[in-house]
């Protein structure tokens, strides 16, 4: 059994498909197909159930699973002991909430790119609880999302301050009639649409609609449209706000502060890349 061919089979496990394990390894779609017929025929067991559907994991499927993650996390780890030197370099894979990303990483990673060129930095934007879930499956070195975090395998250090507030089209003030409106939010997951639904029922609300999208240029192309209102952080509207776009409104503020958070594995060994930012970031507190 090769450390490859547990990475091909990691890989299927959780892409539940041969053809997006093959994409995001970037090999041919028969080499992955021939891989995982050959580690099965090796255990004389199969590892997955086929269907039309996808791949799912048989219970020798999983169990081998449990036993890959921690092979294959103490062969990246002896790589990066390795890898520590006063010179980072190699792959940094770090995930970041849409609107830290757009407004607050730009700076900080050039910065970063400045002073160690020779790391290859690839970004990933979505939610907190799915980022999380990366960080903790070694799929991100690390990710920005809202805190707290409450899990004893995460650590962090403190990123950026938000403020949540109101956004309406321009030209509306009167709360209990912006309130009435549809409420625009990400995804189910993101940490300050949590914080915003806590506030709508503070408000006595018990009923109100909700519309999801999936970004933040959309969020505010629809409040300004009068579509509806959202909760976001402030710094994430004032391009918006400058623009005559949308206009914003404070909350209790009880209901205001949003801390990001930078999190990443407890008592992985680090790389010098990782170890940098890390320090980057807490200078910047």
């Amino acid at each position: 059994m090769e450390s490859g061919d547990l990475r091909i089979f990691q890989a299927v496990a959780r892409e539940g498909s041969i053809t997006k394990a093959a994409q995001m390894l970037n090999y041919v779609q028969s080499n992955v197909t021939n891989r995982i017929q050959y580690l099965e025929a090796q255990l004389g067991i199969p590892l997955f159930r086929r269907s039309n559907r996808g791949m799912t994991l048989t219970p020798a499927g999983e169990n081998l699973l449990g036993y890959t993650d921690k092979i294959l996390t103490l062969l990246d780890e002896a790589v990066k002991t390795t890898q520590y030197s006063d010179h980072p370099a190699g792959p940094l894979r770090i995930g970041s909430i849409e609107t830290t990303a757009a407004i607050h990483l730009p700076p900080l990673l050039a910065e970063y790119r400045l002073q160690y060129p020779d790391v290859n930095l690839s970004l990933t934007t979505g939610v907190t609880h799915a980022l999380v879930q990366k960080v903790l499956n070694y799929e991100l070195d690390g990710a920005f999302v809202y805190g707290p975090v409450d899990d004893p395998d995460i650590e962090h250090a403190a990123a950026f301050e938000e403020e949540l507030v109101l956004i309406s089209e321009p030209g509306k003030s009167d709360m209990h009639e912006l309130l009435a409106k549809p409420m625009l939010f990400f995804d189910v997951g993101c940490t300050h649409r949590a914080k915003a639904e806590s506030f709508l029922r503070g408000t006595g609300l018990t009923t109100y609609q909700i519309m999801e999208f999936g970004t933040l240029a959309v969020i505010l192309d629809g409040v300004s449209a009068g579509l509806g209102v959202s909760m976001l952080p402030r710094s994430s509207i004032a391009k918006a706000e400058e623009a005559g776009k949308v206009a914003f409104h404070s909350l209790p503020e009880e209901y205001r502060n949003l801390e990001v958070w930078f999190v990443y594995r407890q008592g992985s060994i680090y790389s010098s890349a990782l170890s940098r930012l890390i320090q980057l970031i807490e200078t910047k507190q």
